[in-house]
């Protein structure tokens, strides 16, 4: 099989807020580029679902909980796409889509304009250093504002939003848009406007389009010498625009603005050209490893089929054929029979099935290079593990991992039920970097932590469904922490004597609060050898041994900081244990004098929806011991973005439902851990100290 042109490939992500229309257009697309022969919508009465939406729950749900991938080809270019959720309980799909692609399409909806999650996903974008274009859909609805939109861009993200086209009519009245570069009219016609219409620009928008063209070159221009001095000698072209936009894309300091409306079937195939036209292939992206021979000093990777194979899973599947592994090539090339090696757990595998996937389905390959994105069967890894054909050793850098900020307590109902439990939960952990599952080393329970209520939902759904398990979940646990509020100063002695050498150990310092957010910090201020230097580190992991579990609570203790200055040490009983046990002693005894804390998860609530029910939206909040920061109002519509303790946040979607006659939704991500009041730290201290008195009983 013919390697492809590296240039003539784009990887690219789909990204939006919940509900932009993201999956909407990756149909458009798909069936713009004859990649399927009818549309199905996200919502659809046919009950088929969109093509990327490809699980049962997708389908129900009407939102996109995995990231799918699929191909297609416009215009001689092969592009491979990501259609990503929008939903922040899975934000760690849009993470790990991000890592491995070159360029992406911000997806926003022309009404609500910049939500919560398109903040959040503009922050992930610019993480990976991933250059954009701009999408703005959903044209054709009552509110529809472009120009609104471009500004909120430039307000909120501080992107430099510039816009390539202007809208010819909105809401009811939207009928195509004007391409700036061009000078031209499009409309689009047929059953599902594949018919591209070319036309002039409309008399009464000649004005407005000359105004907007001067605006755009004087932005673009800043890109490209050669552009500003065509404009100054007056013969612009097409291609001095494109380059000079392409180059302001690719340097991420310029973010072209693109119009249409997916579900009407308008603006799609411009965007795709511009896809083309602007977005970076392969071949213009920088990407580095870590060479694991050279205490992991970051090398260059080039894109070049010819070099030694670097590949990076970045997605596992557990499909009806077993195990997939979706794998991003940055050098080399996979041929179907090669042996590749893990070089995390330096296992050789054999490469059986080597396939290019469309959503579900999928198409065999013979080989693949540098810059493409594929999938293989039956190789055992983890999300994140890197892939070379054991010429080099080297390891890409992993993706960024929120931390969960909720558990459940799962009970099999039977026998049978607690081994289907244990295989789901096996896979699901290995899929899915941001979910966790362990036994309570108090309860025995089998407890589940993941990103919010949604995120766990859909796992127990899947366990249901796919695993055929019943389980019985107890109720949501917060993801408290335990802090110090104050200095306290520890002197410790550890002495055991049994028949022959005992233990002695003897650590003295103070502990204080970390006010940078650090979790735990340990200062060595030792003179004179008090303390033998080789115990120093014995005595750090004491301490360390002791902040899984406070002793306020029983959750991880966080923001302290230890310094020794003052020890003794004995020339026989003293051993790296018996440094170890001081640090654990040394804890215990100076933990209580240092005022502990209970910290709670804060997480940052936005709540959008008609404006007659704003006071509603505020009482749901202060209700929930909520701080509510700022309310926006535009076009009959509200936003109330607020700060609201995660303990209080269950079931709030049933109680916003009923306050707003289901016509509000609301986004809810970790914002920060802060102290919880003090009627609330006596519950929860009496709880705790409940279970411990049960566990010990039994």
């Amino acid at each position: 099989m013919m390697i492809r042109d590296l240039s003539k490939i784009r990887n690219i992500g789909i990204s939006a807020h919940i509900d932009s229309g993201k999956t909407t257009l990756t149909e458009r697309i798909l069936f713009y580029t004859q990649r399927i022969h009818a549309i199905h919508e996200v919502r659809g009465k046919d009950n088929v679902g969109a093509t990327m939406d490809h699980m049962e729950l997708e389908k129900e749900r009407g939102i996109t909980i995995t990231s799918a991938s699929t191909h297609c080809e416009w215009n001689d270019h092969h592009i491979n796409i990501i259609d990503t959720p929008g939903h922040v309980d899975f934000t760690v799909e849009v993470e790990r889509s991000l890592r491995v692609l070159d360029g992406a399409v911000l997806v926003l909806c022309g009404v609500a304009g910049v939500q919560s999650q398109s903040m959040t996903v503009d922050r992930q974008m610019r993480r990976y250093r991933v250059p954009r274009l701009a999408f703005i859909n959903k044209c054709d609805r009552a509110g529809a504002n472009p120009r609104k939109v471009t500004d909120q861009l430039c307000d909120k993200l501080k992107h430099n939003a510039v816009m390539m086209q202007l809208p010819i009519g909105l809401e009811a009245e939207h009928d195509g848009v004007v391409d700036l570069v061009k000078m031209k009219a499009y409309t689009f016609s047929g059953d599902n406007g594949e018919t591209v219409l070319e036309s002039d620009i409309p008399a009464d928008m000649a004005d407005e389009a000359e105004a907007a063209r001067e605006n755009m070159l004087d932005a673009v221009s800043m890109f490209s010498d050669d552009l500003m001095e065509a404009i100054l000698e007056g013969n612009v072209t097409e291609d001095l625009i494109h380059d000079a936009v392409r180059n302001g894309v690719m340097a991420r300091d310029l973010t072209p603005v693109f119009l249409g409306s997916a579900y009407k079937n308008r603006g799609v195939q411009k965007l795709l050209d511009a896809i083309v036209n602007y977005l970076p292939s392969p071949l213009q992206i920088e990407n580095t490893a870590l060479d694991l021979t050279n205490d992991e000093a970051q090398i260059d990777l080039a894109t070049d089929p010819e070099k030694p194979l670097v590949a990076l899973a970045f997605k596992l599947d557990e499909g009806r054929y077993g195990q997939l592994t979706y794998l991003r090539i940055y050098q080399g090339k996979i041929e179907k029979g090669c042996n590749i090696l893990n070089s995390r757990t330096k296992k050789r595998v054999k490469v059986g099935r080597l396939v290019r996937m469309h959503a579900a389905k999928m198409e065999e390959l013979e080989v693949a290079a540098a810059g493409d994105i594929v999938a293989l069967f039956g190789i055992d890894c983890a999300s994140g593990d890197t892939f070379t054909d054991e010429s080099i050793q080297v390891a890409m850098s992993s993706m960024f991992v929120p931390s969960p900020v909720i558990s459940y307590s799962l009970n099999p109902v039977d026998k049978k039920a607690q081994e289907g439990m244990g295989k789901a939960l096996g896979r699901f952990v290995r899929e899915d970097p941001t979910f966790r599952a362990g036994v309570d080393e108090e309860s025995g329970e089998t407890v589940i932590s993941g990103m919010g209520e949604l995120h766990l939902d859909v796992y127990l759904e899947r366990m249901r469904r796919e695993y055929n398990v019943d389980v019985e979940t107890g109720p949501p646990q917060v993801a408290y922490r335990e802090t110090i509020s104050k200095r306290a100063e520890f002197n410790y002695t550890h002495k055991k004597q049994t028949g022959g050498s005992g233990q002695f150990g003897r650590v003295a310092g103070f502990v204080e609060p970390v006010e940078d957010g650090e979790d735990f910090e340990f200062i060595n201020k030792i003179r004179g050898g008090s303390i033998p230097t080789e115990y120093i580190p014995s005595v750090e992991k004491g301490f360390r041994q002791m902040l899984d579990k406070g002793r306020l609570i029983g959750f991880p203790v966080t923001g302290m900081r230890v310094t020794i200055d003052d020890g003794q040490s004995h020339a026989v009983d003293s051993s790296d244990m018996a440094f170890q046990a001081a640090g654990r002693g040394a804890f215990r005894d100076v933990y209580g004098r240092a005022k502990p804390i209970i910290l709670e998860p804060l997480m940052k609530l936005e709540v959008e929806g008609p404006s007659e029910f704003q006071g509603a939206y505020i009482k749901t909040i202060m209700q929930r011991r909520g701080t509510v920061i700022g309310t926006t109002e535009e076009d009959g519509f509200c936003r109330v973005e607020s700060e609201v303790p995660l303990a209080e946040m269950f079931g709030y979607a049933t109680d916003l439902r009923s306050a707003s006659q289901g016509k509000a939704e609301f986004t809810m991500e970790f914002s920060r851990y802060m102290p919880v009041p003090a009627e609330a730290s006596v519950e929860l201290k009496e709880k705790y100290k409940s279970r411990v008195e049960g566990a010990q009983v039994e």
